[in-house]
């Protein structure tokens, strides 16, 4: 049986505030006990899990992220698990303007009991992705796949791959010249982590396989690295198939936006 409380204590150890290189053009900065990451196609903020402020200075804190970003002309979304402090950060943010998204599950896996050869369909074939035109089908088709516009995915892949591609694992899984699904891999060196990111699968597709093929291809490829632990914030799609892969529920997590009027 899985330690649950150790997994959350190692998770809010390493992947609240990971050590990651910094693709060119963003910059990492902390305003108090948050991290503010600039430089990317919208602000993020980053926090412990108590920020370790209430009432009117937390509402401060909160105000200074939303203008900065609006001084930019940008939106910014805050990151907020179920267990985080204060208990108020949610209704504080809403506030402040920021808009609930839809809520993730915070998943665990072993990366040694996940790994496994991957099964794919007839005429399917997974490759590793690094060219700009490929990286720009990812994110056509990941636009595709969650209805809303993802064009920013190719620069931030490119960022990161420029930036060092000993960190970063690009998958697309193809049947001719249709890419069904992309995912990536996130490695933190010095931590045990390896965060998996994208995972979307074309409707038409789900239900075949794919998406397990490429969960194992991934969990392969960080247990073959070293690193044990895989992270997933899970939509309801992949949720149930990375259960049954093994994963761990430790929490839920959801992004809180905030958009410049218009």
């Amino acid at each position: 049986m899985a330690d649950i409380d150790a997994l959350l204590a190692a998770y809010d150890a390493h992947m609240r505030l990971p050590l990651e290189v910094v693709p060119a053009g963003v910059i990492h900065e902390y305003d108090g006990p948050v991290r503010r990451i600039v430089g990317e196609h919208m602000g993020r903020i980053r926090a412990p899990r108590d920020v370790g402020l209430t009432g009117a200075d937390l509402d401060r804190l909160i105000a200074r992220q939303r203008d900065y970003f609006e001084a930019r002309g940008q939106g910014v979304e805050w990151k907020v698990r179920a267990h985080d402090l204060p208990e108020d950060l949610p209704e504080r943010l809403i506030a402040a303007g920021f808009v609930p998204q839809q809520q993730s599950a915070v998943l665990l896996g072993y990366a040694d009991e996940v790994a496994a050869e991957p099964v794919l369909p007839d005429g399917v074939v997974l490759r590793r992705i690094s060219e700009p035109a490929d990286l720009r089908r990812i994110a056509d088709q990941q636009t595709a796949v969650w209805g809303f516009d993802c064009s920013w995915v190719a620069g931030d892949l490119g960022a990161r791959l420029s930036a060092d591609p000993g960190q970063i694992t690009v998958l697309a899984a193809e049947d001719g010249d249709r890419l069904v699904c992309s995912a990536w891999s996130i490695y933190h060196p010095g931590t045990d982590f390896v965060a998996l990111l994208g995972g979307a699968t074309l409707p038409d597709w789900r239900g075949r396989g794919v998406y397990r093929a490429i969960l194992a291809a991934r969990a392969r490829d960080a247990d073959a690295r070293g690193y044990r632990l895989l992270h997933v914030d899970a939509s309801p799609h992949s949720a149930p198939i990375l259960r049954r892969s093994g994963f761990h529920q430790i929490t839920t997590s959801r992004h809180y936006e905030w958009t410049p009027p218009r």
